[in-house]
């Protein structure tokens, strides 16, 4: 029999507004509250209004830990990412987003936090302690994040390269990483669009990713980041060929000729 225990909260004793800021924040019943009417307005949205597609569920672990990971233009791809979760997941799948963006004023700290579920991650100057706390919370808690490792939104549509930030978390570990491709979200809100339009999105899932045997060290992360980056860009090079109708030919041969 195993004995039980009590572990504090990660977040106990922060302020509210640092608590939001924090990537220790845990979620209590008040935030699975807004989760779930958040999630309920946003799988009704990306039905309606684009047609949400989803290829390749069934690649998603049954319970975390894990990190999904996709191309990234534009800010209806984490809303599309995190639809695919089953409700029983839901309070344990982070978004990790641009602390610059997302944290700095409390308004929009809250609706990160609050509704979207989202951890804050230092763009300019990250600290490594910040990625070995999320290092650590992925296989404790455990949880699942939802990462763009491209670091930005895409300008012109074209997926970036990506960063070693990917690396850092799961170097070494058997925490599960899972490709993903969106098409349709640039051309539904693409950076500087005031009101999304109404453009079909569809959300590809690869297989799993294993770098349990990958150092952890700045070689290691890089190549996660390559074979990552890879594994999403064949994922959009298959949804694309599959999208394109094979052309019809105006007469058809003759038999035996």
């Amino acid at each position: 029999m195993t004995e039980w225990k009590l572990v504090p909260a990660r977040d106990l004793g922060l302020a509210a507004g640092e608590r939001l800021r924090s990537i220790h924040r845990e979620t209590g019943w008040i935030e699975a509250i807004f989760h779930d009417l958040w999630g309920l307005l946003v799988r009704a949205y990306l039905g309606i209004c684009h047609r949400l597609n989803i290829i390749g569920s069934r690649h998603l672990p049954l319970r975390p830990p894990f990190v999904l990971v996709a191309n990234h233009a534009s800010h209806l791809d984490a809303l599309a990412l995190a639809a695919m979760v089953p409700w029983r997941l839901r309070d344990k799948v982070f978004p990790l987003a641009a602390g610059d963006t997302f944290f700095e004023k409390g308004p929009m700290a809250a609706f990160a936090a609050l509704l979207l579920n989202a951890l804050p991650v230092r763009r300019r100057r990250p600290d490594l302690r910040e990625f070995e706390t999320l290092r650590v919370r992925l296989t404790e808690d455990p949880c699942a994040f939802i990462l763009f490792p491209e670091g930005t939104r895409s300008r012109t549509g074209r997926m970036g390269p990506f960063q070693r930030g990917i690396g850092r978390l799961v170097a070494g570990t058997r925490v599960p990483v899972l490709p993903c491709f969106l098409r349709g979200p640039f051309e539904a809100a693409p950076p500087r669009c005031r009101f999304p339009r109404f453009r079909r999105i569809t959300l590809v899932v690869g297989a799993p990713l294993s770098f349990e045997s990958v150092d952890d060290s700045r070689e290691g992360w890089s190549r996660i980041a390559g074979e990552v980056e890879s594994a999403v860009r064949r994922l959009g090079a298959t949804e694309q060929s599959c999208s394109v109708a094979p052309e019809v030919p105006t007469t058809a041969p003759a038999p035996g000729r």
